[in-house]
């Protein structure tokens, strides 16, 4: 292999790795702290912290996770280990689907304990199936870690994978394009609490098939980004302005994702040749941690640090707003770390595998 092709793909594990990192912090903006219940966030709406914190949530949040869904299908469909598929399924029941248990039955523990024992205004036990439902999400999304359907639906897609893989894109086309519409019409559960995972999932799988993802790293950066910048104005405008079917919202809402995947895309393969690419790589192997724990601590910790800084509509509170990602990510990292010093075994299990090889890809970094 010709080294202009090895630093190719260098870079571009590089990108995938700083994607997911921009996308899991992202996350954190949808599920922030307001300190408001649904009546009193209506009653803002419109104003302009509602407007900051909605355009934070659709820009770094719902717009950037689809990219998620399709670097799984676009790895997924570069692996060999597909060919033995029980060997397959028990990695990624090992990778996604057991840390998705673990971490709904600590949630259940801290924020459903806190809520019964210190007052903590939270969801708590209403019966064995909700229990249920809330740790293995077989017929509803949960009350507590409202993010891990995607990890449910991604594991899903995994058993599938050794099949999907296998067809021809005709037909890989055809089941992502039926999920697409599945989107839009609002249905999935309960096979599918998300039915736009399965079809960025297919989506990877055909990018890796076409090249698209070289093709989208060859675009000016401002092209890349330009149709979601423009699919959020109209976004925007249609929230502030009201009006719309549900059906024509929800189709606006999935080109959204979709140009978002190309915007996301470019900006991390920009970032993978950039003076920022040391820092996001350290920040890699903890993102996985992030996405499973961030809410746990949100529960937890946003009402004592909105005291601090006051609830939405306060002059505060967008200047905390903002800090959210950056203060939970260095509390996952500072638990993660002492995780991985004093019982390596569960933080490579909550992790996914990921922070087994953290002191690795620290050294390959700071090599590199």
């Amino acid at each position: 292999m010709s080294q202009s092709l090895l630093t190719s793909a260098a870079r571009r594990s590089d990108a995938i790795a700083i994607a997911r990192v921009l996308c899991i912090v992202g996350v954190v903006y949808v599920h922030g702290w307001t300190g408001l219940n649904g009546e009193a966030l209506a009653g803002l709406r419109g104003t302009a912290q509602d407007n900051l914190r909605w355009f934070l949530m659709e820009l770094f949040g719902r717009s950037a996770v689809p990219l998620l869904g399709l670097i799984s299908g676009w790895l997924v469909a570069g692996s060999r280990r597909t060919s033995d598929w029980a060997g397959h399924v028990r990695r990624k029941a090992r990778t996604i689907l057991l840390p998705m248990i673990l971490w709904n039955i600590i949630a259940i523990l801290l924020v459903s304990g806190a809520a019964r024992l210190a007052g903590l205004q939270a969801p708590q036990p209403q019966s064995l199936w909700w229990t249920i439902d809330e740790v293995l999400i077989v017929t509803r999304n949960p009350d507590i870690n409202v993010q891990m359907p995607f990890l449910r639906d991604l594991f899903l897609c995994m058993v599938a994978a050794p099949l999907l893989v296998r067809l021809p894109g005709r037909a890989l086309a055809l089941i992502g394009l039926t999920a697409a519409a599945c989107h839009i019409a609002g249905l999935g559960p309960p096979l599918l609490m998300r039915a736009s995972i399965l079809f960025f999932f297919t989506t990877g799988i055909l990018a890796r098939r076409g090249g698209w993802a070289e093709w989208a790293a060859a675009l000016p950066l401002p092209v890349a980004i330009l149709p979601f910048a423009l699919l959020m104005a109209g976004q925007l405008y249609l929230m502030v302005a009201g009006g719309g079917t549900r059906l024509a919202l929800n189709l606006l809402d999935m080109a959204v994702r979709v140009a978002a995947t190309l915007a996301f895309w470019r900006l991390a393969w920009a970032l993978a040749g950039s003076n920022a690419r040391g820092l996001l790589l350290r920040i890699e192997p903890y993102a996985f941690f992030l996405f499973c724990a961030h809410l746990i601590l949100i529960w937890l910790g946003g009402p004592l640090l909105g005291g601090l800084f006051g609830e939405m509509g306060t002059p505060l509170y967008p200047l905390y707003l903002l800090l959210q990602p950056a203060i939970v990510l260095s509390v996952v990292m500072l638990v993660g770390t002492a995780l991985r010093h004093l019982a390596p075994g569960a933080a490579e299990i909550l992790s996914g595998g990921r922070l087994k090889g953290a002191r690795q890809a620290i050294s390959r970094v700071a090599m590199a």
